[in-house]
């Protein structure tokens, strides 16, 4: 098991700070936001990737992947009504495994909540079906890139799409390709109340990601999850992938959360 942190909390640092400083506190990677250092991807050259790419490897951290793929730039929609507005989706998620890859990131984290909504005059079923065409498209050339797309089930009060790990197995199961997985998400399966320790083995053929933090939206081991039974879990199956600290609250300040993160995770993890 390996552990990462999401860069978006480090406001106003650029990459190359976020490499060394994550390495020095013990950190094997990083998941990188893009709309941290751009709009759009397609504004960053390959010259440039290949230097963030050095830059972590220098720094002795992977780049993990990427995640918040859909936040810019604005008007992206998995399932939307308009076909034109679904095709300019899909056309950006080819690019974001493109940029993916390029950073020698393994991992696209789908979460974008406002990006998957159901939108009306369509019903559930029809948004659902527009979804699985959007990833099906794309999942052949993940696959050549070496990158795995990820869906994130998310809490109820951010997206009506996908909230539960089972619902996250069924749009898998149906997608029905290898580059196509899960993560899950302490904070999301908390606000949903689920078992997470019983997810975490219901859908372990499937689990590529974890994402961990706590109730409170800050660090994990500052709120009130117990998390014994859910590592129990992610030792019990074997998983031998990222966990990785994703925080929505950014206060106090960076350094203090991704320090009092790590004594958790250690903490957490028996190490």
């Amino acid at each position: 098991m390996k552990f990462s942190i999401c860069n978006e909390m480090f406001e106003g640092w650029k990459l190359d700070e976020v490499f060394a400083y994550s390495a020095e506190l013990g950190y094997d990677g990083v998941e990188v936001a893009h709309f941290t250092i751009c709009d759009s991807v397609t504004e960053v050259s390959k010259t440039e990737r290949e230097r963030i790419r050095r830059s972590a490897e220098k720094s002795g951290v992977e780049i993990v992947g990427i995640h918040w793929v859909l936040i810019s730039p604005k008007g992206l929609h998995i399932s939307h009504p308009d076909p034109e507005i679904r095709l300019k989706t899909r056309d950006y998620l080819h690019e974001l495994i493109d940029f993916c890859g390029d950073l020698g990131g393994r991992v696209i984290v789908f979460g974008s909540p406002q990006n998957r909504n159901t939108i009306e005059p369509l019903t559930k079923e029809e948004a659902w079906n527009f979804a699985k065409e959007t990833f099906n498209h794309c999942c052949p050339h993940a696959q050549e890139r070496g990158v795995i797309v990820c869906i994130e089930p998310l809490a109820s009060y951010m997206t009506d799409f996908i909230n539960l790990p089972e619902d996250g197995v069924k749009l898998i199961e149906e997608v029905n390709h290898p580059n196509f997985k899960l993560i899950l998400d302490t904070y999301s399966m908390n606000c949903n109340n689920v078992d997470m320790a019983k997810a975490v083995k219901d859908c372990s053929q499937y689990l590529e990601h974890f994402h961990i933090n706590d109730d409170n939206r800050s660090w994990p081991g500052s709120g009130g999850i117990d998390y014994a039974p859910v590592a129990k879990s992610l030792s019990e199956i074997g998983y031998d992938k990222y966990v990785s600290v994703e925080v929505f609250d950014f206060k106090p300040d960076p350094k203090t959360i991704a320090v009092e993160s790590m004594k958790s995770l250690k903490k957490i993890f028996a190490l």
